[in-house]
């Protein structure tokens, strides 16, 4: 998981350098895997400037090309062959000078002055994928009349440099998939490493999530009616309309935010979408509204083999377990995984509607599956999301919607949550945490950290703690989870190893397994036998084709990784022939005896 630090910086105040924050989340179990200084678009559009075409003519051998002069604010002009169709005398627009390197292609691209057709060109008008902006190559990229030539690109698309940490998340933090829940762990180190934080002695760092205390319904004109079917499957859902958007361009801000993660940037609706997916971990998906008959959602599950288009423009058959987000007449999304062409947002669209919902895990996980669909929605619900954000990431993404595409809010949060699910209630007793950690720590400190990482200390007893456990903490589920929470947050290194420290145990003396396999394959090699290593997982396919393997015998992976390993192998023999199959492919003649051994073999069996 990537998480940028300039977008962590947004919900914690902190002045460290990055090596030393990486640190401090690998010491609390966020585990950095790497880290690495980039430009939020790669190159940094380095060398690239604003400029003005002064003139426009026909190639006089291009029907398609057109010979343009443009002023970048230097003393001499450009002369440019430019083959967007959309360039024009009087426009701003990037210009890349000689020298320039561009990565938005398979290839990095530098820049030569070269003749094209005849004609000198001592540049490139760029476009925005050639930027590495967002993807759009339908033309140059044109900007406002009032941009100033000359001014950098790097300065007037405010390209920042920033660091970028690779996090080996373990499944079971699903609390940490997002900026503000990695800027929450961090927070509460800092809180508990005073040395570490350049501030005033004693303040504790600051974490803060965006307020959300101006959102309000602008209007009534657009309610919509939610329908849950299945209330196992889909515990709560949250719905929003919003009215008279304008599908464009994202700011520069968001698409840096975007671009430093990985992420392209496609237009402001996407891009909001993803926004708060990665800052809140909530999955969101945006319906065109004006495509959903009789504004009315219904949460259900389709029979099997019926046929559903999704994005991709793949058509796929439902299996009947697969959860849908469907209208009266029609499917429009599966639910928790992938949006439908019937009802997904276009550059047409004008009206929203917005879902923030909690899928239960297992459901999604299956679909994923089965459809072997993974994406950044299906990878956090089916590891477990939080049930009480939805309304919070709704909100959130109104906000930003009104404030970059426009539009106004134009009904009430519709909110179905039939039962709501209550925050977890465990008994924490200071004995055994000082037993487990193996340190006595003071009351306070402990009370300080719980605090830290918001969960609610209900009654303060003189032996123990009665605490609430946030929902977002999926995994915190026994009192030792939550001593391991202390513990990570006090510091692992903080745990000091006795000395006097002994062993009682008694060990009995075992045979040297790797000896004994050593010698085995020296004796074997050594009579030109060669080894094989194959996987003891292996594809059903095999035990039902051939009469002497049984299929009711095999032991099927719950959740394989593909059709072509989906159960534990009963026989070495297919492995064999795969082997020996890949060997024969590439010619592998070192192996060659082995084959003969394995086919002489086969050939004995029948």
């Amino acid at each position: 998981m990537k998480i940028s630090y300039n977008w962590l910086k947004q919900y914690i105040d902190v002045d460290l350098n990055a090596d030393k924050v990486a640190e401090l989340l690998t010491d609390c179990g966020l585990e950095v895997e790497g880290l690495e200084k980039i430009e939020t678009v790669k190159g940094g559009l380095e060398g690239m400037i604003i400029g003005e075409v002064i003139t426009k003519v026909k190639h006089p051998q291009a029907d398609r090309l057109s010979l343009t002069s443009v002023d970048i604010g230097e003393k001499e002009i450009l002369n440019i062959v430019c083959g967007a169709p959309n360039v024009e005398a009087g426009q701003k627009v990037v210009v890349a000078k000689v020298g320039c390197t561009l990565y938005g292609f398979e290839k990095p691209l530098t820049l030569k002055k070269t003749k094209i057709r005849g004609e000198t060109s001592e540049g490139m008008i760029c476009a925005e994928d050639e930027l590495g902006l967002g993807l759009s190559h339908e033309g140059i990229m044109v900007l406002d009349p009032t941009t100033k030539v000359g001014t950098s690109a790097k300065e007037h698309f405010n390209i920042e440099d920033d660091y970028i940490f690779e996090i080996g998340l373990t499944p079971n933090r699903t609390d940490a998939m997002s900026h503000i829940g990695v800027a929450r762990d961090l927070a509460a180190v800092l809180n508990n490493k005073n040395e570490f934080y350049q501030k005033k002695e004693n303040i504790p760092a600051r974490f803060q999530i965006p307020s959300l205390e101006d959102f309000k319904t602008d209007n009534q004109d657009r309610n919509f009616k939610i329908i849950i079917e299945d209330t196992t499957a889909c515990p709560r859902y949250t719905g929003l309309s919003v009215s008279g958007v304008t599908v464009k361009a994202s700011p520069n801000w968001l698409k840096n935010r975007l671009n430093a993660i990985g992420v392209r940037p496609i237009n402001n609706l996407v891009d909001i979408s993803n926004y708060v997916l990665f800052e809140t971990g909530q999955p969101l998906h945006f319906f065109d509204a004006d495509k959903i008959q009789d504004d009315t959602v219904i949460i259900k599950k389709l029979p099997k083999g019926t046929n559903f288009i999704t994005l991709d423009g793949t058509e796929r058959e439902l299996n009947g377990e697969d959860l849908m987000i469907c209208d009266p007449q029609k499917g429009m999304c599966i639910a928790g995984v992938f949006g439908g062409t019937s009802s997904g947002v276009t550059e047409s669209t004008t009206n929203l509607f917005i879902e923030s919902a909690y899928f239960d895990a297992t459901t999604i996980r299956k679909t994923s599956k089965y459809h072997g669909l993974a994406t950044d929605a299906s990878f956090r619900y089916e590891r477990g999301a939080d049930p009480n954000i939805t309304v919070y990431a709704i909100k959130r993404a109104a906000m930003l919607i009104k404030e970059i595409a426009g539009g106004a809010v134009s009904s009430d949060i519709i909110d179905a949550y039939p039962e709501a699910i209550q925050t977890c209630k465990i008994s924490v007793s200071y004995k055994n945490i000082d037993r487990l950690i193996g340190k006595s720590i003071n009351k306070e400190h402990i009370k300080h950290i719980l605090n830290d990482l918001d969960i609610e200390i209900i009654e303060d007893k003189n032996d123990s703690l009665i605490l609430s456990i946030p929902t977002y903490r999926a995994d915190v589920r026994r009192e030792a989870d939550v001593i391991e929470e202390i513990m990570r947050i006090y510091g692992y290194n903080n745990i000091e190893i006795k000395e006097s420290l002994r062993s009682s145990l008694a060990y009995s003396s075992k045979p040297n397994i790797e000896k004994a396999q050593n010698t085995i394959s020296d004796y074997l090699s050594s009579n030109g036998f060669s080894e094989i290593w194959c996987n003891s997982i292996t594809k059903s396919e095999y035990s039902e084709k051939n009469t002497f393997l049984k299929p009711e015998q095999n032991v099927k992976i719950l959740n394989p990784l593909s059709k072509d390993l989906n159960v534990m192998r009963q026989n070495l023999l297919f492995g064999g022939l795969e082997t020996v199959l890949y060997n024969l492919s590439f010619f592998m003649n070192l192996v060659r005896h082995t084959n003969y051994l394995l086919t002489k073999k086969i050939r004995m069996m029948y």
